[in-house]
């Protein structure tokens, strides 16, 4: 009896060992695939090659946060979700920035998101992207977070129309037109209002458009 006790203790051992060896140890349970979703712009292979995973690595053993952190080294990507799918894929998930304006400094383009952050520079302005002008362009400045605001909460038959923004504080937003006209826009209060309000002044001659209290709006 004891000795059939025993042969179980070890078969049993043998088994638990052998599957902790398949999964924690062998190429058997490997990464065998990456598989990259919610990238358009970034390259899948460029995504597969920041996380920097070892073809047949266990994958039980991949540290996933680590993972996220070399993806999210893509300045274009703003969140990263690594995961297992059994017996042998690794998941990410990506979400790309999404510019929203461009700064211009030192003859260089640089394509910011709407928490301000970098996404790219390049030598010229995207087309249809604004021109952000603020005194200290960064992720953080109440200027330059009020003036990214302001673009988000235009309508999208004005989006492509506006060139440039100006802030020269929070409450302080302009915009310059594509045809020259100007807007001023003042806080980001009342931003959806505003740009309805905006929407239908256009349709009316004058070289300043000021929605910056909507109640009494003045065109001049």
């Amino acid at each position: 009896m004891k000795a059939r006790t025993a042969l179980l203790v070890l078969l049993t051992a043998g088994v638990v060992g052998t599957a902790a060896w398949l999964v924690f140890f062998s190429p058997v349970l490997g990464v065998r695939s990456i598989t990259i979703v919610g990238n358009i712009t970034v390259p899948t292979d460029r995504i597969r090659q920041q996380a920097a995973v070892p073809e047949l690595h266990p994958l039980a053993t991949v540290d996933l946060g680590a993972v996220e952190s070399r993806v999210l080294g893509i300045r274009r990507l703003a969140t990263a979700r690594a995961e297992r799918v059994w017996p042998g894929t690794l998941r990410i998930q990506v979400v790309e920035r999404e510019p929203v304006a461009a700064v211009q400094v030192g003859g260089k383009a640089a394509v910011v998101d709407k928490q301000g952050v970098v996404i790219e520079v390049g030598d010229t302005v995207p087309p249809l992207l604004p021109v952000l002008v603020v005194d200290r362009p960064a992720a953080g400045d109440p200027a330059t977070m009020a003036a990214l605001q302001v673009i988000q909460h235009l309508p999208d038959e004005l989006t492509g129309r506006v060139r440039q923004v100006r802030a020269t504080t929070a409450e302080g937003v302009s915009l310059t037109l594509s045809d020259g006209r100007s807007v001023v826009w003042g806080g980001t209060d009342r931003g959806e209002e505003k740009g309805r309000i905006l929407t239908r002044l256009l349709r009316r001659k004058a070289e300043v458009y000021d929605v910056s209290s909507p109640d009494v709006v003045t065109l001049r």
